[in-house]
Parts: structure tokens; sequence; C-alpha cells
């Protein structure tokens, strides 16, 4: 649709998850709402989302489940905005769910059952929404906003920033909303890409480059205080699985990294035990009990001897132990933007208002979403922050 200049009281560019919900709140309050997006259809991440089934939130969320330069930006919106909260909207509309784990929870059906609510939700408050409508332009005027889209003119009181950040170019990523920030005089962080694969090169990747496809169901990954335990997934380029994309928004290039490969017990006496019931079962048979077969293969060419367990000191096998529970992992970097869940950094909160998300620098201007430099874990933690930033600027906006 086409038109010259099209008047409105909102204009959120974004139909994200956090610029949908932004949208729903602002609607229900009588606001004449405009939602913009450059992409063919809304909702693109939360249609990806958890394998097609959409890890809407976490039962768990709180500010200590998110990165940001300042740690206490997201309590106010995250206190006003809970799970439960989301999870009474899922209900409303009889969406099916259930937890896979550690709070997680996920569509039994589909994710395009979260967008079509979220689109209802929309419909029943007024809220306009024209995709395939790139913005070109923003002006601030003398009493609100003009934005030149391919559609044609907007002049609204209120512009929220909902364009999401960097990761996954694949479904339209760009830096448009750090733009915008910059333009308004708002600082952005660096950004890079969080929740992504770590890579290896040289030596460390010839060490474990024929293991692709070889899985750990629970190990704990370490960089400094922080741990994560969870799965890990050898690749061609390096280490994924959740435990690995968790503890990649806290690892840089040059950052100790460690896995305990069998956090659920102490193999140094498990070994020493097995000493005494297996004594002719070579190292790498007995260790291919707890790790995979491949694995435990590759450890012992590379780092043990395989020898029958019989001819190990009680020293040996403890230290051996000691090394499968700190192993350290050199990786070299991350797979970038391409296959990141997220963009750590953005818009820094310290120009923006913690309870209504508006810019402290321009009246009127509202930043919410991944753009702004809040990220959380892996697990729901995401998709939460969106729900309750956008609240947060729909209540007021």
């Amino acid at each position: 649709m086409k038109w010259d200049v099209r008047k409105v009281d909102v204009l959120v560019v974004g139909a994200g998850a956090a610029g949908l919900m932004c949208a729903i709140a602002a609607g229900q309050r009588g606001r004449r709402v405009l939602v913009v997006d450059h992409a063919n259809k809304v909702g693109k991440k939360i249609l990806m989302s958890g394998g097609g089934r959409c890890n809407f939130t976490n039962t768990g969320a709180g500010p200590s489940n998110y990165l940001s330069a300042n740690p206490h930006f997201a309590k106010s919106a995250l206190a006003r905005y809970t799970p439960a909260d989301f999870i009474a909207l899922v209900e409303r509309h009889r969406i099916a769910y259930h937890e896979k784990e550690l709070g997680q929870l996920f569509c039994d059906e589909s994710s395009k059952q979260i967008v079509r609510m979220l689109l209802d939700e929309c419909a029943a408050a007024g809220v306009t929404i024209e995709v395939d409508c790139p913005v070109q332009r923003v002006r601030k005027m003398a009493h609100g906003f003009s934005a030149t889209t391919a559609h044609g003119e907007v002049h609204a009181e209120s512009l929220v920033v909902a364009c999401g950040g960097l990761s996954i170019p694949s479904m339209g990523a760009s830096g448009f909303g750090y733009e915008l920030a910059r333009q308004f005089g708002h600082e952005v962080l660096p950004t890079r890409a969080g929740l992504v694969p770590l890579t290896l090169s040289g030596k460390h990747q010839d060490h474990y480059q024929d293991l692709a496809g070889v899985a750990l169901p629970a190990v704990e990954t370490r960089v400094g205080k922080q741990a994560f335990r969870a799965g890990l997934l050898f690749t061609h380029r390096g280490i994924s699985g959740p435990s690995i994309l968790q503890i990649s928004s806290y690892w840089q290039p040059g950052d100790d990294l460690r896995i305990d490969l069998a956090p659920d017990q102490d193999l140094g006496t498990w070994l020493v035990g097995q000493r005494a019931a297996r004594p002719a079962a070579e190292l790498k048979t007995v260790l291919a009990d707890v790790l995979p077969k491949r694995l435990a293969q590759r450890l012992c060419e590379q780092w043990f001897e395989s020898r029958p367990m019989r001819q190990y000191r009680e020293a040996e096998l403890a230290g051996i132990g000691a090394q499968l529970a700190n192993w350290p992992i050199t990786a070299s970097g991350t797979e970038g933007y391409r296959t990141a869940e997220v963009t750590l950094g953005g818009v820094d909160t310290d120009g923006l208002s913690s309870s209504t998300m508006q810019s402290k620098r321009v009246p009127g201007l509202y930043f919410i979403g991944e753009v702004v430099d809040v990220t959380g874990w892996l697990g729901g933690y995401n998709f939460q922050w969106a729900w309750a930033s956008g609240q947060a600027a729909g209540a007021v906006v």
C-alpha cells in the first residue's frame, strides 16, 4: 500500500517480538500505531526459534540472566512484565506448551502460533502493520518525527526503534537501529556475536577435526567465574552445543576456556576403582564408558597413553581424572553473526530510562529489544526481554 503522508501516534520500526509487543500495549491504550518492517513477513526470528517451536520464555528469568554494561538496567522492565504475564497471554490464546528443561517453555505445536497470537492481539488493538516497507530516513520535527519509508511519509508523535541487532543477517538483520541511535546522539557500545559456536584453528583444530558430530549430553564449561552445565557438540569448525553457546557470550579471544567433561562424577576416584575391577582393560576402553568412544580414543591418542589399567599408579589415574575435569580447549574465535542467536552490546542504557525505554536525549524516541545493550542467556531469556521492554515502552508511548 502506498500513501503520501500518514499520520499516527506511534511508529514502531521492526515487527519482531519487541516491536509487536510494544504495538499491542500502545494500541490497547487507544494509540494509533503503525508497525513497519523491511522484511516480507513479521516475526522471522520467532518463527525459526526453538527448532520451529519457539522457546518463548523462561520461568526463571531474572536480571542475573542478562549481560549489560549496566546490570541493573533490566530490573525494572523484567519486574513489571514477568514470564507469568506472558504465559497468561499464551494460555488465553489456548496455545499448548511444555517445559523442556531449566524453565524453558516451548509451544507443543509450532512457533507460528506465537506469531498468530501477536498478530491477533495487534488486530484487536487496531494496530496497522506494513511489511516490505524499509525506512529510508528519519527526521526530528517540532512535534514528533518524520520517517520516509518505501510506502510513503509517516508523521508520528513517538518513534520506537525495535529493529534488532546484527545476528543472522540472512534473515534481514542490519545495523539500522544503531544508525538511528547515533543519529540522535546516543552512544552505541561495541557489538559482537553472542550465543554462537566457537571455532578452533591450527593444531587445536587438528586434534578434534574428525570428531564432528560427536556429542556429550552434559559438560560444565567455564570462563573465569562463569560456568554453564549443558551439552557439547564437536563440529567441523570447532565446538557448539548449549554449554558452548552460553559461555560464548562471556568468552573473548585469549580467554582461558575449561571444560569438565564428566561433571557428574569424580573421574579420578572412578578410574582408580576401574583399575581394581578391570585390570586388563585399556584406558581408552574404560573411558568410553563415560565419554563418547571416538572422543575417548582421541584423548588417549593425543594426550594419554592407553595402557592396561593395572599399569597405572593411583596417582596417575587421579591426575588423568583431574585433567578431564579441567580440560583446556583453545578457541580461536566464533562463527560470527552468521549463526549467532543474539548481538551483545548495542544502544548504551545510560541514555535510556529503565522504566520506559525512552531516550533521555530526545523526547518521544524509544529503543527496545535486542538493539539495546541487554543480552540474555540461551533458553527463552531474550524473548522475555523483548516482551518486557516492549511492554515497558508500549505502556507509555
